[in-house]
């Protein structure tokens, strides 16, 4: 069986890792170092751990005060207050201005669970996608989240990483992260499946399932919601009978909002979308929630089968 890893455990040791080398990084969080594993930093190196308290604004507005002075901030907190709450911070302070922080948001998307609707961020990458300069990264697993994270490091300017709350199964096989490109997963010449984050793993599934009933779905990981990965996209959607969208996300301006625009100007092509359609989160066992959402392999498979029907 793979490894299961939760993301935020590896952002923490990866942190660490790069602490020991580069003396300019320094880490904030607002409150939730526990939950974010930021506390991991702290421990190592006090003196560049700035703990905010529940004031994400204040720390976002110093993120780019101490990016001003050449530091590498990652700032950290969960993905609904990182966007959300810290909008105008993230924005105006770190993105108008090019800084080089890096926000590495936990706890995103309705996997959150139990917390409920006002923890669950279904919004954020919409948020994040519509601010200039901004890079984006929604990793599969622990080891991608490492990969980003280093890469975020090495490249200069804005970055929002979006990692989830649970753990989740390592995916064997896949290509090495790349900032801006996509790849298969899985072949296919049917269907192009495009997937980020957990659902990855449900597109995994659901192209075993297909594959048992004839049908030969294409699944492609894209880690890098911007830069976009456009070549690929518009190479899958010329060469397979459709394209099927999956994100633990709303609809709207997220990954497949990306992708419908990429497809609808350059290789127009019947297209469904797998994520959550207007509707608030609500408390349930991760689990139970993409169900209740079809975010499951299940959905998938139906869509893959609507596209094939029209």
């Amino acid at each position: 069986m793979a490894e299961l890893l939760f993301q935020r455990e590896v952002y923490g040791k990866t942190l660490v890792e790069l602490g020991k080398t580069h003396s300019n990084i320094v880490v904030l969080d607002a409150d939730l170092s526990g939950s974010t594993k930021t506390r991991l930093f702290c421990k190592a190196y006090p003196d560049r751990f700035f703990n905010f308290g529940v004031a994400e604004q204040n720390m976002m507005s110093t993120a780019a005060g101490l990016a001003s002075c050449g530091k590498v901030v990652f700032a950290s907190t969960f993905a609904m207050f990182a966007t959300g709450r810290a909008w105008d911070q993230v924005r105006n302070s770190v993105c108008y201005n090019n800084f080089n922080v890096k926000i590495v948001a936990s706890h995103a998307g309705i996997t959150v669970g139990e917390d409920g609707a006002s923890h669950q961020a279904i919004e954020d990458i919409s948020l994040m996608r519509s601010i200039p300069n901004l890079k984006i990264i929604v990793p599969c697993d622990g080891p991608e989240t490492r990969e980003a994270v280093i890469a975020a490091f090495q490249t200069p300017g804005p970055f929002y990483i979006r990692l989830g709350r649970s753990k989740i199964e390592t995916i064997e096989g896949k290509s090495a992260f790349k900032l801006g490109k996509a790849y298969a997963v899985r072949e296919g010449k049917d269907v192009s499946i495009f997937a980020c984050g957990i659902m990855l793993h449900a597109a995994i599934k659901a192209h075993e399932i297909l594959k048992k009933e004839g049908i030969y779905a294409r699944v492609i990981n894209v880690p890098t919601i911007r830069p976009l990965d456009k070549d690929t996209i518009i190479s899958c959607a010329k060469q397979t009978k459709g394209v099927v969208v999956c994100e633990e996300h709303s609809v709207i301006g997220g990954l497949a909002s990306a992708i419908d625009e990429v497809i609808c100007e350059n290789a127009p092509v019947k297209t469904v979308r797998v994520g959550v359609k207007n509707r608030f989160g609500q408390s349930g066992s991760p689990a139970d929630l993409l169900k209740e959402y079809n975010l499951t392999d299940l959905d998938i498979v139906a869509a893959v089968k609507r596209v094939l029907s029209k």
